[in-house]
């Protein structure tokens, strides 16, 4: 055999050795060929794929520019702000907020096209209950969020408390931040009802991107409940009309008791995909399941423990020796690493549970308890319940 022909079939050899250690490679580390050469939507950022380039395009809307449209922005001549910028003219911040009219409702954004929601920030002045946030998808009647604004911001109680997570950030003073991702594929609506009978001021901006939707794509979707008083031996149902294919990713607490002693020895429940009596998921306790532990309490077993981690938090708010006579507690558990699966339907409830003088537990009863679930579905989505009206959500 000729020399050449040696060289050939060793590096024919080399070759297919090197194919093997491959895709022994792929199998291994779980990395998809199919993502070589894959075109990058520019939507679901982190920092694994921040140093890749997209076709998307980058997009605001605030009272600067209502439209979001490219080039649009500081255009304004009239505006909350036209007397402050009046020896400055067109550009210098003159229109930064808006101004919610009482019973009305304002529509902070509707866009057409495809993309994705990245980021909304909010500041908003008034009684935060009785502003109500909704978020309509691809043009459909009803929202898919439908939520007190202070209470989509893990703030239910008016009372704005600093939180460090990835999916809400509130930071000083009273800056609200959603990272969730909420994907569009003919556009969205966002509108601000204002339930009281005075005049709001809303700062906002909505930062989203335009580009291809990827087909797997879920909706995102939030709902509100509330339970005042609540009633003896009865579970707080936080919702139990979610149809379709999905996952939940999320929960926001607002706890006020009206008990001394412990009030969070209940449990939580998931009824998935048809369970009826009894959950597939049953956590042991309200504390546990937002991450804590033995009742939220410091080392000295004598004050609550406020924590804010990226996936779960809890503060309380104590009573003072005048009016704010009640104890109150806010809590966010974010389930980014271990959504709740559902193929058909899901429901959740949450027991209020303390404990007697001679050792037996002791169902609550007259507590104030309100909940924002969230989760992402396919549409279409069941309608939710009626929202109370303003005397029936508003915290005093």
């Amino acid at each position: 055999m000729c020399e050449g022909c040696i060289s050939k079939q060793i590096n024919n050899k080399i070759m297919k050795k090197n194919i093997v250690k491959f895709f022994i490679l792929i199998f291994c580390t779980g990395i998809s060929t199919v993502s070589f050469g894959q075109y990058f939507d520019g939507i679901g950022n982190n920092m694994g794929n921040l140093h890749r380039l997209s076709k998307a395009q980058s997009r605001s809307i605030s009272a600067e520019n209502f439209s979001g449209e490219k080039g649009k922005g500081g255009m304004a001549t009239e505006g909350t702000h036209q007397s402050a910028a009046r020896d400055l003219g067109q550009g210098w911040k003159v229109s930064p907020a808006i101004r919610i009219k009482s019973d009305s409702t304002f529509v902070l954004a509707n866009v057409q096209g495809q993309g994705a929601i990245q980021h909304i920030w909010m500041t908003p002045t008034g009684n935060w209950r009785n502003l109500i946030l909704r978020i309509f998808w691809d043009n459909e009647k009803e929202p898919s969020v439908e939520v007190p604004l202070g209470d989509f911001f893990c703030s239910g109680w008016g009372k704005s408390r600093q939180i460090s997570s990835l999916a809400v950030c509130v930071n000083p003073k009273n800056g609200f931040n959603s990272y969730w991702i909420m994907p569009f594929r003919e556009g969205y609506k966002i509108t601000v009802e204002n339930l009281s009978h005075q005049d709001v001021m809303l700062f906002y901006q909505i930062d989203y991107a335009l580009g291809e939707v990827e087909k797997d794509a879920a909706y995102f979707h939030a709902q509100f409940r509330r339970s005042n008083p609540h009633p003896y031996k009865e579970d707080f149902v936080m919702v139990d009309e979610i149809k379709g294919h999905g996952h939940y990713v999320g929960t926001y607490m607002s706890w006020g008791t009206n008990n001394s002693g412990w009030w969070g020895e209940g449990e939580i429940k998931f009824f998935i995909d048809g369970d009826k009596e009894f959950p597939t998921i049953c956590g042991t306790g309200t504390e546990d399941y937002f991450c804590g532990a033995y009742c939220f309490v410091d080392e000295a077993g004598e004050n609550y423990q406020d924590y804010t981690t990226p996936y779960a938090g809890f503060y309380a708010l104590t009573p003072d020796k005048l009016w704010n006579s009640q104890m109150r507690f806010g809590m966010y558990r974010w389930h980014v690493t271990d959504p709740i699966r559902f193929e058909k339907d899901l429901k959740i409830t949450m027991q209020a549970l303390g404990w007697r003088k001679d050792g037996r537990y002791l169902p609550l009863q007259a507590e104030d308890i309100s909940s924002v679930v969230f989760w992402y579905q396919t549409e279409p989505h069941v309608s939710f319940p009626e929202l109370p009206g303003r005397d029936d959500l508003t915290v005093y």
